[in-house]
């Protein structure tokens, strides 16, 4: 038995469900899974457009400000862990078309265009874009993530590196339903975000959205994913001292 109706329906009424055949839409189990999402997103209060807006200026105003300064204290960090997660659970032959969703200066995007994959950047800071496109000569789209216009079933993969923390908790379904929708039949969406206790806000004049894996992952089962891997950085290091936590799903 198969429990029907979409995560954001069920989150907001949750008497809004039918009973379908067996694999339709969602499971009976995925109900424990939007149950929790629907008592976290109450325990936050909800934003309005304008308060959307304007913590969005703040935080990519602090990048722009902070561009050259964030990519001299970034671009010799190795993620080589996170690339190697990415394109080993994409199916099928490369090259790949790659999303790097908030390719900030380039860095990442670089490393995939001289693997010889077709990489197309994202970023809402200004700053960042123009960094990027001079870099790497790739082309690099202008986007708020709360604001996204990508084309349909077009990547293989999409890495989020250091960026979908910055997705407010009340948006963060949609977004990643946008991104779900955005990647090919299978695709794989790679993410690492900075771990914490379900809580949310300012730090300093960046917002961030700070998860726990039961909930990350309950927000990306909800969305249309399915889970592969996931594990903490930097590696080698106790959990205490790993303050990353890096995801592999696919879109199912």
């Amino acid at each position: 038995m198969a429990i029907s109706g979409r995560g954001d329906t069920f989150l907001d009424h949750p008497r809004a469900v039918t009973v379908q055949h067996p694999g339709e839409l969602l499971t009976a189990a995925s109900i424990l899974t939007l149950m929790r999402l629907r008592f976290l997103r109450a325990m936050h209060p909800k934003l309005s457009a304008e308060q959307l807006a304007a913590l969005s200026a703040r935080t990519l105003g602090h990048y722009d400000r902070s561009a050259e300064a964030f990519w001299e204290g970034t671009r010799d960090h190795d993620v080589t862990q996170n690339y190697e997660a990415l394109l080993e659970a994409i199916e099928g032959p490369p090259p790949f078309r790659i999303l790097d969703f908030g390719c900030g200066p380039g860095r990442d995007l670089a490393h995939f265009k001289s693997l010889g994959h077709e990489a197309v950047g994202l970023d809402g800071a200004e700053r960042f874009v123009e960094m990027a496109r001079a870099a790497t000569g790739c082309e690099v789209l202008h986007q708020d993530f709360l604001q996204l216009s990508l084309p349909q079933a077009s990547f293989h993969g999409i890495f989020a590196n250091a960026s979908l923390f910055h997705v407010p908790v009340q948006e963060l379904p949609r977004v990643l339903g946008e991104l779900r929708e955005a990647l090919r039949p299978r695709g794989v969406l790679f993410s690492s975000n900075p771990r914490g206790r379900d809580d949310e806000g300012f730090h300093g004049e960046r917002y961030g959205s700070y998860h726990t894996l039961e909930t990350w992952r309950a927000f990306l089962t909800a969305a249309g994913f399915t889970e592969l891997r996931h594990y903490y950085r930097p590696p080698g290091k106790p959990r205490e001292e790993q303050p990353w936590l890096a995801t592999v799903f696919r879109r199912a």
